[in-house]
């Protein structure tokens, strides 16, 4: 079943053009990652949070 995802950000550091990650949650928690250029209708990169976490961890290490 696909899950419904709510409220999409965009990455403040997307270029203006409109190519940018945008992250979604589900009601059940889960992340939704995507590139706002592929087809939208695709299903996203699923993470749990703990795994969306650790993405954010390893960027901010950076």
């Amino acid at each position: 079943m696909t899950k419904h995802y709510t409220s999409w950000r965009k990455s403040r550091h997307s270029a203006p053009d409109s190519n940018c990650v945008e992250v979604g949650q589900a009601a059940d928690g889960t992340i939704g990652v995507r590139d706002s250029k592929a087809d939208l209708s695709a299903s996203p990169l699923e993470l749990t949070r703990s795994q969306w976490a650790s993405v954010l961890a390893e960027l901010r290490a950076r």
